[in-house]
Parts: structure tokens; C-alpha cells; sequence
């Protein structure tokens, strides 16, 4: 163990193993704070994997993070450069600004007001706040007065292209993933939840009515021939969404390496969250007008639950292949030529 600390204290430089420390502090608290909902919300219940998901992250991605590490204190590490360089400073000291006064405003809530969902949001969105900029600004620095070392003008890029941001990036998941499973504002969940009513219950009337079977919608109720189906917050799909959303972002920060590929596939998992969401509601709606609307409580409405999550990760694993799909064009234009 003491051998594996060294070979910890040689890879990383003290400052950002310091900050590693103290990021751990705030996951830490974050993690206690959040279970509060994790533990009465069932719409955010997968919040007990986040912790493990997040550690699994950092250690796959451990080897690519030394990389980086190793780049940003390198001779001729690239850096932002001109009017990108000001403005990348802006972004960092704006954002850590923002972080520490939301984080304060939740400490300050919450012991005010207890545990609140205000506050748990404002505690995830400071953490995120702060972190994220320590992570940059302790990244290690080029000796002084190495040969290649900033300011050459090889070494400005854009801002994209800075060390500092890249080794950054490796942190993305592990921090902004607790902003997933934290609780949202009541107003907001309030009006996500109707929203999505209003899609599902009007797309149900609609097929049927394109079947051609005898159905009524009456606000968020369909009335059958044999009763009525009311149409509830929980069938709204938002359970669903939220977890999809985790799992999409799960399976994109370990299995894909583009950002865009792997926004692509977080978008992608919220499709298929309000796609399968929908065939649950035709589903239990056609079993209601088969069986009684009664026939759907218990057993058969949470079977079709958590087929929607399974059918949902199913899907996403099937579109990782896809995803990951390389085209050398440059190939392709040789064969033709030849």
C-alpha cells in the first residue's frame, strides 16, 4: 500500500493530488446530501450507483489521465493563445466565482431550511462550479525556462487544444453526472411532468383513433367503453427519462471517445426513454380496453415500468457499435482511384 502511494505521488503532482482530495470532500458531501432523495424519490433511486459509477470512470480512464498530466508539464505544452486565452480565463475564474456563491447559497439554505430540493440543486451546481475550475487551474506547468515552454508561438492554440483543457475534460463525467441525479426544483419537475402528459396522452388518442377503436380523451384521463384510464405523473416517462439519461451518459463517458458521438448517444437515450415510454402507455391501454382498466394495477403496470428502463439500455448498447463506427475516407478514395 505505502509503494502504491509513492508511485500515486510520483505520477501526480502535489497540488492536483490535493485538489483530487479535496473534489473527493465534495463528491463525498454531494453523495450524503443527494441520498436524502435517492432514498424517498423512486424517479431518482439509481442515485445509489452513481458513487460506484463514478469511481469505475476515474479508474478506467486513470492511464489517459497520467497522459494528460504528463502533457500539460511537458516542454511546448500548447496553451490558449490571443483574445482565446482571455477569454478561457473569463470562463474558469467566472465559473469558479459562480460555483463558491451557489454552493454558500446552498449551505446557507439548507441550514436554514433543512433539506430541500433548492438546496440539494444549489450544493450540486456549486460543487460543479468549483471543481471543475480547481481541476484546470492546478493542472502542472512546464518547468521555467525549459526550451519550448510557452511563450512560443508554436505552443498557442485554440482553446480546445490547451493541455489544461484536455486533461480537464477526463473529469467531465465524474462531475457533471451529479447534476443527473440530483432532485430538480418542484416548478420545474411540475411543469416536465405535464409537458410529458400531455405528449403521451395525446399520442395514445391518437393512435387508437387511427385504429379506429372507440376511445375519449377527457384532460389526462382516456375514457375506455368498459371505464376510464387515468393517466398519472408517474406514467408521465420522467422515471424513465432520468434514468436513461444516466445510463446514456454512463455508456458514452466509458465506451465512446468523440464528444460529439458522445452527445449524440445522450440525446439518443432520451429519444428512446419518451419512445419506449410511449409503447408502454399504448400497451397499458390496450390491455385496459381488453381487460378493465383495473387489470393494469399491480404486476402488469410495473412490469411494464421496468421493461421501458431494460428496453431503453438494450437499445443503447445495440447503437454503441454504430457509434463507434470509424469511416477513413481517404481509404475509400484510394480504392476508387485504383
Amino acid at each position: 500500500m505505502l509503494a502504491g502511494w509513492k508511485n500515486l505521488r510520483a505520477a501526480v503532482p502535489a497540488p492536483f493530488l490535493a485538489t483530487l482530495g479535496l473534489g473527493a470532500g465534495f463528491l463525498a458531501f454531494v453523495a450524503w446530501d443527494q441520498s436524502h432523495w435517492w432514498r424517498i424519490k423512486e424517479d431518482y433511486s439509481f442515485g445509489w450507483l452513481v458513487p460506484f459509477f463514478v469511481l469505475f470512470v476515474v479508474h478506467d480512464r486513470w492511464a489517459r489521465i497520467a497522459a494528460s498530466l504528463g502533457a500539460c508539464a511537458a516542454p511546448g505544452s500548447p496553451r490558449a493563445g490571443g483574445w482565446e486565452k482571455w477569454l478561457l480565463r473569463f470562463a474558469v475564474f467566472g465559473t469558479l466565482a459562480g460555483g463558491v456563491l451557489m454552493f454558500l447559497l446552498g449551505a446557507f439554505y439548507r441550514a436554514g431550511a433543512g433539506t430541500s430540493q433548492p438546496g440539494t440543486l444549489a450544493l450540486t451546481l456549486g460543487m460543479v462550479g468549483i471543481l471543475l475550475p480547481l481541476l484546470f487551474l492546478n493542472a502542472p506547468e512546464p518547468e521555467p525556462g525549459t526550451p519550448g515552454t510557452l511563450p512560443a508561438a508554436s505552443a498557442r492554440q485554440g482553446i480546445f487544444s490547451d493541455a489544461r483543457v484536455q486533461l480537464t475534460a477526463w473529469f467531465l463525467f465524474p462531475v457533471l453526472i451529479w447534476l443527473v441525479s440530483a432532485p430538480m426544483v418542484s416548478a420545474v419537475e411540475t411543469q416536465l411532468n405535464l409537458a410529458l402528459l400531455r405528449r403521451v396522452v395525446v399520442v395514445v388518442a391518437f393512435v387508437f383513433d387511427l385504429l379506429g377503436v372507440a376511445i375519449e380523451q377527457q384532460g389526462n384521463i382516456l375514457a375506455l367503453p368498459n371505464g376510464n384510464v387515468g393517466v398519472e405523473d408517474a406514467c408521465s416517462g420522467i422515471r424513465s427519462l432520468t434514468g436513461c439519461l444516466f445510463a446514456g451518459s454512463f455508456l458514452a463517458a466509458v465506451f465512446l471517445d468523440s464528444f460529439p458521438r458522445k452527445v449524440a448517444l445522450v440525446a439518443a437515450a432520451l429519444f428512446l426513454a419518451f419512445l419506449t415510454n410511449l409503447g408502454r402507455s399504448l400497451f397499458l391501454t390496450a390491455w385496459a380496453y381488453q381487460y378493465g382498466p383495473n387489470a393494469i394495477e399491480g404486476t402488469v403496470h410495473d412490469v411494464a415500468g421496468y421493461a421501458v428502463l431494460g428496453l431503453t439500455v438494450v437499445g443503447l448498447l445495440c447503437l454503441l457499435p454504430i457509434f463507434n463506427l470509424k469511416f477513413d475516407l481517404r481509404s475509400a478514395d484510394a480504392e476508387a482511384a485504383s
